[in-house]
């Protein structure tokens, strides 16, 4: 018996990545996941998988959380079909690195309506039950650059600072009630997200014995659920620079600009 055991996990961007590894991480402590993401085939395996490894029936729903009558007509279904969202974790998102002149406007666009848009109208919509039942949690997986900003990363450093404003104010507009609100600060997590982000590869061969497993962030995402734990920062010496850029801003541009400029 785990703290998760019967409990009912919402996660968004379930059908790879950091998603699906939680997906997995959860079922195995007792939990049942409940699968959110575009793809129905890909979460149709993850569940299938899920239930094969651990006899888990695992719900799954097809959601663009760029598309609100999507939002609202799959939470709506969600919530009635099963009887508490003990914890939502908001992990679907993506980024795309280059320089602002480079990027499309709907590159822009499209990462705020992910990252940004989504996350606050999926958390708008568990709100009320949570509150009906005066328990929850709402883990938001932001990123390292939501608290330092790098060069090529502006647009999605800049939807990660959202992230991280939305969640701090969230948990202070929560504070009486017992629903917990924290915040996941990855660095590169060895995914999928790569592919959209550094479609040369060139980033991700140096940045690539940094690079986290989705199976330990997954674990530590876990670990977090409820507990009064305000945000998780991984790995450590990386929140430890963005520590030193908030009191040290301009030395660290100065310092670190060749390393920020790998991209």
């Amino acid at each position: 018996m785990t703290k998760l055991n019967g409990k009912h996990i919402v996660i968004t961007g379930a059908s790879g990545g950091i998603g699906k590894a939680l997906a997995f991480e959860v079922a195995k402590r007792g939990a049942i996941p409940i699968l959110l993401a575009r793809s129905l085939d890909k979460l149709a395996q993850v569940a299938s998988d899920i239930e094969k490894e651990y006899g888990i029936k695992v719900r799954f729903y097809q959601l663009d959380v760029r598309n609100n009558a999507d939002i609202e007509r799959t939470f709506q279904l969600l919530l009635k079909e099963i009887p508490t969202v003990d914890v939502l974790v908001n992990n679907a998102g993506y980024g795309k690195f280059d320089d602002v002149i480079d990027l499309s406007l709907d590159d822009m666009s499209g990462m705020f309506e992910v990252n940004v848009y989504g996350l606050i109208s999926c958390t708008k919509m568990v709100l009320p039950a949570m509150l009906k039942q005066n328990s929850g949690h709402i883990i938001n997986v932001a990123s390292q650059a939501g608290k330092i900003a790098t060069p090529k990363s502006s647009v999605y450093a800049a939807t990660k600072h959202a992230v991280l404003g939305f969640t701090n104010s969230m948990r202070m507009e929560l504070h009486d009630s017992n629903i917990q609100v924290t915040s996941i600060n990855p660095g590169p997590i060895r995914t999928e997200f790569f592919q959209i982000a550094d479609s040369t590869g060139s980033y991700q061969k140096k940045v690539d014995k940094w690079m986290l497993e989705p199976e330990f962030v997954a674990s530590k995402i876990a670990d977090a659920m409820f507990t009064k734990k305000r945000e998780i920062n991984l790995p450590g010496w990386m929140n430890m620079a963005s520590t030193l850029y908030q009191l040290f801003p301009g030395v660290i541009e100065k310092v670190g600009g060749k390393a920020f400029r790998q991209k």
